[in-house]
């Protein structure tokens, strides 16, 4: 799977941007897709508006974790992995015997956005299984990524040339498409759209991009942790689409 966004729909961390190495050349959204294509000539894309894309391929695909991918109501979903309490999720959110794991993401999401009555960490914290998905709502342009807390389902993120974000399953894509300026999307942790990164463990604290130096005092990588210094405040919500990606905060900011 690989989603590409420019920089105003999903603002990625500045961490993200880090030269990494000495080489760390990065390819432009129209390269990246062409990669892709040349890799996985199964694949299907999903344009849409200002250059952005989703493109899914069945290409290599672990049994354990098929791909999948579902447009409902302008929302797309793609989920890779397995949830273990579908039938509980389905009766919660009133879904049919027939509701595969995207399509219970996108009503999970569809909640939050519309009534909010409890915040995006404790949605996904429901989630029992392997997993990582990529939604993006196309009437809110809000971009929402998820991976499972032991990171069992590969899921990685870095900046194009432009600076728009890359996210992937396939660490071969993410190097090509990336250069240097890329890491594992962190296991346990959820990135919104004008929220940006929380932990869904830990959602009262910061989430920080640290880069690791050689010793030569270049930086080698960047590993994004949970910050248990810095604390974040809850915003009371209304539950409308303009402010469910406000949910959390860092404090004095």
């Amino acid at each position: 799977m690989l989603a590409v966004f420019e920089r105003s729909i999903a603002n990625p961390p500045k961490e993200l941007s880090l030269p990494v190495g000495r080489n760390h050349l990065n390819s432009s959204p129209e390269e990246i897709a062409e990669i892709f294509r040349s890799w996985r000539s199964d694949s299907t894309f999903y344009n849409l508006s200002s250059g952005n894309f989703l493109a899914l391929s069945h290409r290599d695909e672990n049994p354990a974790h098929p791909r999948c991918i579902i447009v409902m109501d302008d929302i797309f979903c793609i989920f890779s992995g397995a949830l273990y309490n579908t039938c509980d999720l389905r009766r919660h959110y009133g879904l049919s015997r027939q509701a595969t794991e995207a399509m219970i993401i996108i009503e999970a999401y569809k909640v939050l956005r519309d009534r909010a009555p409890y915040p995006p960490d404790q949605v996904v914290k429901e989630l029992e299984g392997k997993f990582a998905f990529i939604l993006f709502d196309s009437k809110t342009s809000t971009l929402f990524l998820a991976r499972d807390r032991d990171g069992c389902v590969q899921l990685h993120w870095g900046t194009a040339a432009d600076g728009s974000l890359v996210c992937t399953d396939d660490p071969n894509v993410i190097s090509a498409a990336c250069g240097k300026c890329y890491t594992p999307f962190p296991p346990g942790c959820i990135f919104i759209s004008g929220n940006g990164l929380i932990s869904f463990d830990h959602p009262l604290n910061k989430v920080r991009g640290i880069p690791r130096e050689d010793e030569e005092g270049n930086i080698s990588a960047v590993i994004f942790q949970v910050d248990l210094f810095t604390r974040l405040h809850s915003i009371p919500r209304s539950g409308s689409a303009a402010n469910w990606a406000n949910a959390t905060v860092v404090e004095g900011e």
